[in-house]
């Protein structure tokens, strides 16, 4: 028996491969009911036994806004799209090769360097590919395509690049420059290691004072989702000081932030500090953690790092005790750098460092 009858509706359960779908057929009378159950057996069974509806002459332009409709987008594939979309928009899907993505890299590259003045890196290329891919993997799921033409493309393989790590006294003149709604931005980020978009959408609710932790409200990655970091000293207190009940945490004139490009600019110049991005606290975070010796699981459970594909890995847990002292230590080694640098201010332009005495 494959209906059923709840209050005055019947319903329908229906096995396919497996699975037992329940649907409501909206009607209390069971002749109507049967029908409709009928005719959902049959289209349940076409679309079982159909092939695919493939439309390889369908123009890519059209593919990228079905997606846009249809499928899972996120705002990179948005972002990315803005640059591949006028060179393939018009190119039918079925067309597409391996060598119009190289042909497309190596033209989007020419116009990057001819508009700056400086090379395009192979890491933003390969994430223009990759957004590439991934809309054809789409069409090949829908059944427009037969397969992905460029599903086996391999990506250049991008050179590492050495990032700027922030020191102290570059920091103090930062958040000196800094305004009043970027500054706290600044301090969080270079003492809990959270990105910005966790920042902009960190949420009172989730901030601990009790424990003295931050609950990650929102996260890029599954790994960063709900995880506990430790707070400052001085963090817990510029917290306090603006602490509300609910709510987002770093606003700009009670409204959320949803973006600081000019304002970090006008910071970065103000300190005469050179080009960096905000990411770079991030990073400066994390450098500053190895070099006091902190290892590199602690360091991942801090800042929402996939601990890679092991298995086990799905299993390692950081406990709270453990990342209180990583915290610790990072808050111990940040004062004494900070007092150096006030002694040091404070002595005269002639001054001897270790003994503090002026030189005749």
């Amino acid at each position: 028996m494959s209906l059923y009858k709840r209050g005055d509706t019947y319903w329908s359960a229906i096995w396919n491969r497996g699975r037992r779908t329940m649907r409501s057929l909206g009607t209390a009378n069971r002749r109507r009911a049967e029908i409709l159950e009928a005719r959902l057996r049959e289209e349940i069974d076409a679309k079982r036994y159909q092939l695919p509806n493939l439309k390889p002459e369908m123009p890519f332009g059209e593919l990228y806004a079905r997606f846009l409709a249809e499928g899972d987008v996120k705002p990179y594939h948005i972002e990315r799209g803005k640059q591949f979309l006028p060179y393939f928009a018009d190119r039918p899907i079925g067309q597409i090769t391996k060598n119009d993505v190289v042909r497309y890299r190596k033209e989007r590259g020419a116009h990057y360097l001819a508009a700056h003045r400086k090379p395009l890196s192979e890491t933003t290329l390969n994430r223009d590919c990759e957004a590439i891919r991934h809309l054809l993997y789409w069409a090949a799921d829908e059944g427009f395509l037969p397969a992905n033409p460029i599903a086996r493309m391999r990506m250049p393989r991008a050179r590492g690049r050495r990032r700027p790590v922030l020191s102290v006294a570059d920091e103090m003149k930062l958040l000196a420059a800094c305004s009043e709604h970027v500054a706290p931005l600044v301090m969080a980020a270079v003492d809990t290691g959270l990105r910005r978009g966790e920042l902009f959408n960190q949420r009172w609710e989730d901030v601990d004072f009790d424990r003295g932790v931050i609950s990650v409200s929102r996260s890029k990655t599954p790994e960063g989702e709900h995880r506990i970091v430790p707070m400052t000293a001085r963090v817990t207190e510029m917290l306090k000081a603006k602490r509300k009940l609910e709510g987002m945490v770093f606003t700009y004139e009670k409204e959320p932030i949803g973006s600081i490009k000019t304002a970090w600019k006008g910071a970065l110049r103000r300190a005469g500090i050179p080009r960096m991005r905000f990411h770079d606290l991030r990073h400066s975070f994390n450098s500053r953690l190895a070099d006091l010796g902190v290892i590199a699981d602690v360091r991942r459970a801090l800042m929402g790092h996939s601990s890679g594909g092991d298995v086990n890995s799905l299993y390692t847990h950081i406990e709270l005790p453990t990342l209180r002292e990583a915290i610790h230590r990072l808050e111990t080694w940040h004062a004494e750098k900070r007092k150096s640098l006030e002694e040091a201010s404070s002595l005269p332009a002639n001054a001897n460092p270790e003994t503090g005495e002026a030189h005749p």
